[in-house]
């Protein structure tokens, strides 16, 4: 008799979702098989569609995740922060620590966005925006008090982002530099 989702089902679900992200990180994501994902984790393939509708609903679910993390601690490093320069500070030691530390997360919501459908991809696309807001208004604030020199706050703010996401291709934990 098949099991059904009941209280061990968040924890499945949950593994289902860790051993995706192991899996496209290392293969990719049209390279991971459903069937690979379910071995990874103890289950026959069809038992997935209980937890996932599909493929590409896992990979949503993994990067809209990421975003949402990203984001919601994004705001608790800047809370409580007055000035423009704190604020900066904050965030980009901020960015730099969370992605050293979430590096395959990063790597698929980065790299694998083009593997979402449209509607997922839209979605994506709008939660990367707030997030890169929480940056643009801190330059705006920022070039508006003279803190900053600052002619075009949103290329600035992909310039940053892009240098700072940058650590992900480098940043080896066990290397002669540490956090």
């Amino acid at each position: 008799m098949a099991r059904t989702v009941g209280s061990n089902g968040a924890r499945t679900a949950q593994a289902i979702r860790q051993a995706g992200v192991l899996l496209i990180y290392k293969h990719g994501y049209e390279a991971m098989s459903l069937r690979q994902l379910a071995a990874e984790v103890g289950l026959q393939s069809g038992s997935l569609y209980k937890y996932f509708e599909n493929k590409q609903s896992l990979l949503f679910d993994i990067v809209r995740d990421h975003m949402e993390d990203l984001t919601a601690r994004a705001r608790e490093a800047l809370d409580g922060l007055d000035t423009p320069l704190d604020r900066l500070r904050a965030f980009t030691g901020f960015h730099l620590r969370y992605h050293m530390t979430r590096r395959a997360h990063v790597f698929i919501a980065n790299m694998e966005i083009r593997s979402l459908d449209d509607a997922h991809r839209a979605v994506v696309v709008e939660m990367r925006r707030n997030y890169e807001g929480l940056l643009e208004q801190i330059l705006r604030e920022g070039a508006a008090q003279g803190a900053f020199r600052v002619s075009e706050p949103r290329v600035s703010t992909y310039a940053i982002i892009s240098m700072l996401t940058g650590i992900c291709m480098w940043y080896r934990p066990d290397g002669r530099l540490s956090q």
